[in-house]
């Protein structure tokens, strides 16, 4: 009996690169077996067989394009066993909630050889980056595919230091000359976890297109804190818990929906913006492998108690590495918040095509003058990054104060 494997739901991707087939012609294959896996600018996952049997025919090559529903290949096997189609399982996912802006084309390479090389896209295109010839790389990975790491290895084996004024590197920015750190002390190369691979690329792309500005405050959150601390020991007996990102999320759509720039994109031809009628809230997550943006769809819909239970499922799937492409798809706002650790102030990146970010840090005890005296309040500082393409700095000025009033007295969250 031939059995057709068929790519699963993969989310919103479409025409994803094949960068590794995992089987060949002959191969016995179980169910939830790994058969391929598929690389976008998002994340890498790999595509489980929903069958048992042997591989009569594969249907793939590395480099082909694949979506949703796409042959990879053909199974035989007498009574083999199947089972209902499931989403591909994320590798690992860059800390992005909404689909990247599109790249612009890499410039064509000449060498036949290139083309050749057994490498990912993304890769390839770091190769590109660092004007590393792929046909003079060793591949360290699976059946000898070119790494990120091995791209490292050969440029400094081959890069010589550039003094100021020098040749520069990518866009026109002078590469960070390459120092053997060993001359000084001893030295050990460690593994960066995979997101931190993955993310770092669309990091960088943020911060060089993106005329960062930060604009920081102070909102007075005390009486804020004082309900959400009744709400928060209602919540333990019922199995969540109530933090203040739930109250500075709900305070921010009310603001987005005040000054609706916040929650555009600039339009591809860079001439407006694009208007969003909906509140996607991506807030960071930290994990033991990196940052993870989960996306609370429809925030504007939701009351304080709702968004708590998804705030804490999204955050344990994201812990336990169990998101998918769609949970951290689509975000018109993003918010980061460190105030479990620390900090007074810093300058979150714009997560692109997003055009601002919210960073919050521990809030603090300080003397606040009433106009008579001073007295304790608890204040809690904001860092708002921004696109100032999209937004000048007057009605940056303008979100913050709308936010702080909001979180300022907690009555106008239920308006």
């Amino acid at each position: 009996m031939a059995i057709e494997v068929t790519v699963p739901d993969i989310g919103d991707f479409t025409d994803i690169p094949v960068v590794t087939v995992l089987v060949s012609v002959g191969d016995t294959v179980a169910v939830e077996d790994p058969i391929v896996e598929l690389e976008s600018d998002k994340a890498t996952m790999e595509v489980p067989s929903s069958a048992a049997g042997v591989v009569k025919e594969i249907k793939v090559s590395e480099g082909d394009k694949v979506s949703m529903g796409s042959v990879v290949l053909i199974l035989e096997g007498e009574g083999a066993a199947t089972a209902p189609a499931k989403e591909a399982a994320p590798a690992a996912t860059a800390p992005a909630a909404a689909p990247a802006a599109a790249e612009p084309a890499a410039a064509p390479v000449t060498d036949a050889g290139f083309g050749k090389a057994h490498a990912s896209p993304s890769v390839r295109a770091f190769a590109r980056t660092l004007d590393v010839d792929l046909t003079k790389v060793n591949g360290t990975g699976r059946k000898g595919r070119i790494l990120r790491e091995d791209i490292t290895k050969a440029f400094k084996s081959t890069a010589v230091p550039v003094a100021a004024g020098g040749a520069s590197g990518g866009m026109g920015i002078p590469p960070i000359p390459v120092v053997d750190f060993s001359k000084f002390g001893p030295v050990e190369d460690v593994e960066m976890p995979r997101i931190k691979k993955l993310s770092g690329p669309a990091l960088h792309r943020s911060w060089l297109n993106i005329p960062h500005v930060t604009h920081n405050d102070e909102a007075d959150i005390t009486d804020l804190d004082k309900y959400r601390k009744e709400m928060d020991t209602m919540a333990k007996d019922n199995g969540y818990r109530v933090t203040l990102l739930s109250f500075v999320i709900k305070a921010s759509v009310s603001a987005l929906k005040e000054h609706w720039e916040f929650n555009s994109s600039i339009h591809p031809d860079g001439d407006k913006l694009i208007k969003k009628d909906f509140y996607n809230i991506g807030f960071a997550a930290d994990t033991p492998v990196g940052l993870m943006v989960p996306v609370i769809k429809d925030a504007d819909k939701k009351g304080l108690v709702e968004i708590s239970k998804e705030l804490m499922s999204l955050s344990a799937a994201a812990r336990e590495g169990k998101l998918k492409g769609p949970d951290m798809q689509g975000a018109t706002f993003t918010i980061s918040s460190l105030g479990g650790i620390g900090g007074t102030s810093f300058t979150p990146i714009v997560n692109a095509p997003e055009v601002a970010i919210l960073g919050l840090t521990r809030s603090k005890m300080a003397p606040v003058w009433n106009g008579e005296e001073f007295v304790p309040r608890l204040m809690q500082p904001l860092s708002l990054s921004y696109d100032h393409r999209a937004v000048d700095g007057a009605l940056a000025a303008r979100f913050t104060v709308t936010l702080k009033n909001l979180l300022g007295d907690m009555r106008k969250l239920m308006w």
